[in-house]
């Protein structure tokens, strides 16, 4: 019949196309497994939004800092205070999926469900905002970095790339600019001061922290202690309270 070979040939061209997405995209993937990332999709997007709007004040500070020149209270801290299932999990916490989903269906507010894992995968690759699109790309994104990036790993991208304010990117630019230390020095009340602002950068401030932020830094810090320590993400099992991701 006339019709079925374009259709098969169309089909054929269509299943090149996915298969060279996944491949080149799980190349990407593999060699910042090993390489720093120069820079990040929310980076990007944030510079040009400034561009965008004739900020030219506008400075972007980030620089890598590997995981041996960062306090090992910068990484507990952001487990305890964002998703504290973090070194159990394999990306997705069905837990808090769920309960938001009842939280939804209550007519209660929608609150994000996303594991350092799923907010790794956005920063690094996508854009901000809600859309199916970029879910469902969060979610291929976050499959591949938990089978190819050891945990370690994650955590250490995740940690370089955040955003801590206007501008501020990674615990590196994070400890200088609100501290002035570097982040090797950063001591439980400075990383969970850190942690406390992530659930919305561009309304709270590390360095003007307002009673919430305050109050969450405080949260975070007993938490911390709570968990046990930075021993905590060498943990095999979790503790039976351990808390599921607190995003937005």
């Amino acid at each position: 019949m006339p019709h079925f070979p374009p259709f098969r040939r169309l089909l054929r061209y269509a299943g090149i196309v996915a298969l060279s997405w996944v491949a080149l995209s799980w190349l990407v993937v593999l060699v910042l497994r090993f390489v720093p990332p120069w820079t990040s999709a929310v980076m990007m997007e944030r510079r040009v939004d400034a561009l965008i709007h004739g900020e030219k004040d506008f400075q972007l500070r980030q620089h890598w800092v590997p995981w041996s020149r960062i306090s090992p209270w910068a990484p507990i801290a952001m487990v305890a205070g964002e998703d504290q299932k973090f070194p159990f999990h394999h990306g997705f916490d069905f837990d808090s999926i769920e309960n938001a989903i009842d939280a939804a269906d209550d007519g209660r507010r929608l609150r994000g469900a996303s594991t350092i894992s799923q907010q790794t995968a956005k920063n690094l690759f996508l854009w901000n905002g809600r859309s199916f699109v970029r879910k469902g790309l969060e979610a291929y994104f976050t499959v591949l970095l938990e089978l190819t990036w050891p945990k370690q790993r994650i955590l250490e991208v995740y940690l370089n790339i955040a955003q801590f304010g206007d501008g501020i990117y990674g615990v590196g630019a994070a400890s200088e600019a609100f501290f002035h230390m570097s982040p090797a020095q950063l001591g439980p009340a400075q990383a969970a001061r850190l942690a406390a602002v992530l659930p919305n950068p561009d309304r709270f401030h590390v360095d003007r922290p307002s009673s919430y932020v305050l109050e969450r830094a405080r949260w975070i810090e007993q938490q911390i202690h709570q968990l046990g320590g930075p021993s905590y993400l060498e943990s095999r099992q979790p503790p039976r309270d351990a808390r599921p991701a607190r995003r937005r």
